[in-house]
């Protein structure tokens, strides 16, 4: 990956954490989950709306990396309409390589950080990103995730665990499925509906149906479900996210 002379935002592990935690019992875990979400009020007046941007950048996504790169400009446009969105881009490839960046506030911004990524090949990490993702919900109030990948190669029991903690954290997860692998459909589909979420899938290098599920999904993250209910009466990827929403 190319680098600067000065750090990259996307140094860091998806995963790292700045102190090790003393472990917790699933119980423990569960009712801290829980005691967070009621705390929270994602969608407050005047909130910046958050949101993890995540992709799959194994070498079979190549073409639909670079189809997003130029697709990503619409969910800042989506969300300027409403108040204002917060991006962080995660993304996984190779051997067991999976980075976040910052919060990123606007499109040119992180156009420049996935141009700096190429796809190599490897297997899935999902389960890093459903993982960074709900440890971005409990630090700073992640509203929404957005997943684009077209494989899963992970046991499945243990992202749907995961995947449910995310439900309780309110955070949903919003899975665009590239293609129409079916053992990956039942992976993704579970995912979504467990996080309270919804799964979409689109056509390899269908630029129109992704734009329409990231725009949909970041009306989501910048005004909550009222802002996906309106744009659902013109835009049918936001009448099908909005649709599988619990």
């Amino acid at each position: 990956m190319t680098r600067d002379r000065t750090p990259s935002p996307l140094d860091r592990p998806a995963d790292h954490d700045s102190a090790t935690p003393a472990p917790l019992s699933a119980s423990d875990e569960i009712a801290a989950f829980v005691a967070k979400a009621r705390a929270m009020s994602p969608h407050a007046s005047g909130a910046r709306g958050r949101l993890v941007f995540a992709l799959d950048a194994t070498m079979s996504r190549q073409p639909t990396w670079d189809m997003a790169c130029h697709l990503q400009a619409d969910m800042f446009r989506e969300a300027a309409a409403l108040g204002s969105l917060d991006i962080k881009l995660v993304y996984y490839r190779g051997l067991a390589e999976c980075r976040a960046s910052g919060w990123v506030s606007d499109s040119d911004t992180l156009a420049r950080l996935m141009g700096k990524i190429d796809c190599r090949g490897g297997h899935t990490q999902i389960g890093r990103v459903l993982a960074e993702t709900r440890r971005q919900a409990v630090e700073s109030g992640v509203r929404a995730l957005v997943f684009v990948g077209d494989a899963v190669e992970e046991p499945i029991d243990d992202l749907c665990a995961t995947a449910g903690e995310l439900g309780l954290l309110k955070v949903p997860a919003f899975v665009f499925q590239e293609g129409a692998d079916p053992g990956a459909e039942q992976a993704l589909r579970e995912i979504a509906r467990l996080s309270g979420g919804a799964w979409c899938r689109f056509d390899p290098g269908a630029a129109g149906q992704l734009r329409e599920l990231l725009r949909a999904a970041a009306a989501y993250a910048a005004g909550g479900r009222d802002a996906l209910r309106q744009l659902a009466q013109s835009a049918h990827g936001a009448a099908l996210l909005l649709g599988q929403m619990r």
